[in-house]
This record gives C-alpha cells, structure tokens and sequence, in this order.
C-alpha cells in the first residue's frame, strides 16, 4: 500500500485521542505532516505511521476510545506510540470484522 497524509476524520480522531496527553503539543504538531500507510486490505481504518527511523517496534499505548459505525456494529480503537515515542499505529478494529464504513467526528 502507498503512503498518504492523514484524512480529515482520521485527524480528527487523532486529536480526540491526543487531546489530554502529556505529549499531545509535541504529536499534535506533526500530524499535518504525517505519513500514514493503511494496515490491511479490507479497510479496517488501521494505520501505520510512516517513519524515517529503521528499527521501530510498538511500544506503549497511549489512548483508547471505542464508537459505533453507521451500521451500528461496535469499533475499538488504540492508538499506540513506538519505542521512542513517536506516533506509530492508529488500531481500529470492528467486531464483526466488515470494512469499516464511517469515522465519526469527535
């Protein structure tokens, strides 16, 4: 999958869940610049952040939040840092497994 710059929901779930953090200024400030990659075929609304840095590996999770699609199904999200700190992967998962249809505004 291609790299692109963040979609305006996918921003906007990112600042409601950066919005209270210690760090959020410091991550807050690149997500304009973000690369993201999307995580799977089936459109789930995963994403991996794009980094210059070689050796990434997960590292902890900073925030969480869950919503209902429009089709009413339950979707969970974390959003994960890596071991430096940086922003690394955005984990949406619907419990049905279906393509995720919508991200709410926040």
């Amino acid at each position: 999958m291609a790299n692109r710059i963040l979609k305006l929901p996918e921003l906007g779930l990112l600042v409601f869940l950066l919005r209270d953090k210690p760090q959020a200024e410091y991550l807050l400030a690149k997500l304009y610049t973000s690369e993201v990659r999307e995580m799977d075929e089936v459109q789930t609304g995963s994403l991996r952040f794009v980094s210059p840095q070689e050796e990434r590996r997960l590292g902890e999770k900073i925030a969480s939040t869950r919503f209902l699609d429009e089709d009413g199904v339950p979707v969970f999200v974390s959003l994960y840092l890596d071991q430096r700190g940086e922003l690394y992967e955005l984990d949406c998962w619907k419990v049905d497994d279906t393509p995720l249809r919508r991200i709410p505004a926040f």
